[in-house]
C-alpha cells in the first residue's frame, strides 16, 4: 500500500489496451498527453484545462488517465508532477503513442 499522499499506479503489465485507448479517447486527456510528451507538468500548471474547468472535472480527467497507466501523478511538495509512462507505453503497446498522438 502506498503512503497516504501517493497514488496507486498500476504496474506496466497491468496496462490494459482498452483501457488506454479509452483514457485517450476524451479530446481534453489527449491534449494533455500531448503536453506531456514534451516534458512533466506540475498539476496546478496544467496550461491544456480550461480555467473554468471544475475542480471536480480536471480531478476526475487526471484520475481516468493515471488508473489507464497513461500517467504518473506523484508528490513534489504541495503539488503533484504529472508525467507520461511512455516507457511503460511504448514496451506494452508499441507504437500506440506515435499513432494516437
Amino acid at each position: 500500500m502506498p503512503p497516504v499522499n501517493e497514488l496507486q499506479h498500476p504496474d506496466r503489465d497491468a496496462l490494459v489496451l482498452e483501457d488506454v485507448l479509452f483514457a485517450l479517447s476524451d479530446p481534453a486527456r489527449l491534449d494533455l498527453v500531448r503536453q506531456l510528451r514534451e516534458s512533466s507538468l506540475t498539476a496546478a500548471s496544467c496550461t491544456t484545462l480550461d480555467p473554468a474547468m471544475p475542480k471536480s472535472t480536471r480531478s476526475h480527467m487526471l484520475k481516468v488517465l493515471r488508473e489507464a497507466g497513461v500517467i504518473r501523478n506523484v508528490p513534489e511538495g504541495r503539488n503533484r508532477r504529472l508525467s507520461l509512462r511512455r516507457e511503460d507505453l511504448d514496451a506494452r503497446f508499441p507504437g500506440l503513442l506515435d499513432a494516437v498522438l
